[in-house]
């Protein structure tokens, strides 16, 4: 489908490797791929922040939920991996429906993807804030102000984004490879210390109650999002159409063993504690005390630290590339779809990223909003355009496949089973609202689309005046 606000040719091959948008060609291997989908996610930081949320609803289900989460996450990471076969775009998930379906379904997953990027960004930046805090209060007795924190992390995730997509690869790939190397010997020195054994409460699931599994789902998927976002690098990546699919997979199966064997360890870990999974400021670090390792529990909340920060960047890398390709698509100002001749990055579109997670952050913080309330909050805005895109580019595959003449049968069953799932993880999100907050966060993002629409219909007259 070719029209005045969507991409052009996007679901054939031969083409959408071509188009790079200034972009740096092939400067990404399949290893840096990876690490922009990884950073996105930020797995490191679940084990201390996501997973005691998940734990307060599930129990002993925390590590089925997860299970169930990562099953959810496969059926999409297999319809973004087909599109990602077909089409090599820096605007990913829109691209995927702005090619294939009518305009009005690819601006609604534009819009939706690029705030479930700026969210999670800001999200993390509060989550960063947090850890500034936790540490600088453990060391020096002392708490830093918010706004120069949130300042320093969001610009210097700028500022390296800017200068080098192949650097910010490298970077990121670091953080999250040492971040989650402690939490593993955390988990293994645990064995070592108390001996493998089983937890037949939690393989019985004793003591879960099944209404609470559903807002416990919904949380455990923020753990995952973003792990498509390997997608936005387009032909940055070398041999993107082989590259990038495999890329997403790789992510959606690995950070689902990790999160798995992360939750069941932590529950089994904290059995015998005075104190509560739910209610540990660092779980991570009681358990490597408990292991006799402490100085690793004090590495690890550095690490998760820094992997906010990384994932700050990659967010601030994925969130640009989708302003670039919208303002290519013309539903945003030219301004955004240039890009730097020297470091081939989109200048503007990233001051422009992460100028707003400093904002959204900055707003709360001046509002009193503690940085683990930004990283719970902005976390469950970003979920809905998560959500929302993932299931537009499910909905999308059946019919790009068909206009290539390679209509499956399998597919289309995986691309209905997907759709419907995500809208089971939206009813669970309305119905698991246990405060004014969150009950008001459907609202707001509803009320985002909406404008959204809104700019789209009042730049589609422009460009048809400017036409005629």
């Amino acid at each position: 489908m070719t029209n005045q606000t969507s991409t052009e040719g996007g679901v054939y091959p031969a083409q959408a490797a071509k188009e790079n948008y200034g972009l740096h060609a092939g400067v990404l291997g399949p290893i840096e791929t990876l690490a922009q989908s990884v950073s996105a996610m930020a797995p490191s930081t679940s084990p201390s922040l996501t997973i005691p949320l998940v734990f307060a609803l599930a129990g002993n289900a925390t590590w089925f939920v997860y299970l169930l989460a990562t099953g959810a996450t496969f059926l999409v990471g297999f319809c973004v991996s087909r599109f990602a076969r077909l089409s090599a775009s820096p605007g990913s998930l829109y691209t995927y429906t702005a090619d294939t379906l009518p305009p009005v379904f690819g601006v609604t997953a534009a819009w939706g993807i690029l705030l479930a990027y700026l969210a999670t960004g800001a999200s993390v930046a509060g989550g960063a804030l947090y850890y500034a805090n936790l540490l600088s209060q453990q060391f020096l007795g002392w708490t830093p102000p918010a706004l120069p924190v949130l300042a320093v992390v969001c610009a210097v995730a700028a500022y390296v984004a800017y200068r080098d997509v192949k650097l910010s690869a490298e970077l990121m790939l670091w953080i999250e490879v040492v971040s989650v190397s402690l939490i593993g010997l955390v988990l293994a020195a645990m064995i070592f210390r108390f001996g493998l054994h089983f937890d037949m409460d939690q393989f019985r699931l004793k003591g879960v109650s099944i209404a609470a599994l559903g807002p416990a789902l919904v949380l455990s998927m923020f753990s995952f999002v973003g792990f498509e976002s390997a997608t936005t690098l387009g032909g940055e990546a070398r041999e993107p159409l082989k590259t990038i699919p495999r890329a997403v997979l790789q992510c959606a199966i690995l950070a689902g063993f990790f999160f798995v064997l992360c939750s069941y360890s932590e529950v089994l870990g904290f059995r015998g504690e005075s104190g509560k999974l739910s209610d540990s400021t660092s779980p991570l670090h009681l358990l490597a005390t408990k292991a006799g390792i402490s100085p690793l529990g004090v590495a690890i909340d550095f690490g998760a630290a820094v992997s906010m920060f990384a994932c700050v960047l990659a967010c601030t890398t994925a969130a640009a590339r989708v302003l670039m390709r919208m303002a290519h698509g013309r539903l945003l100002p030219a301004l955004f779809e240039r890009t730097n001749r020297r470091h081939g990055t989109p200048g503007a579109a990233v001051a422009l990223s992460a100028g707003l997670m400093f904002a959204a952050t900055a707003a709360l913080a001046l509002g009193g909003v503690a940085g683990s309330d930004m990283y719970d909050w902005l976390g469950s805005l970003s979920v809905f355009g998560f959500l929302t895109a993932y299931a537009l580019v499910a909905l999308a595959l059946p019919f790009a496949r068909r206009a290539l003449g390679q209509h499956s049968h399998m597919v289309a069953v995986v691309s209905v089973v997907t759709v419907v799932v995500m809208a089971l993880i939206v009813i669970f999100d309305l119905r698991s609202a246990t405060d004014a907050n969150h009950a008001r966060i459907p609202w707001i993002y509803l009320g985002y689309i909406a404008a959204g629409l809104g700019w789209y219909l009042l730049r589609r007259k422009k460009v048809e005046r400017l036409s005629d």
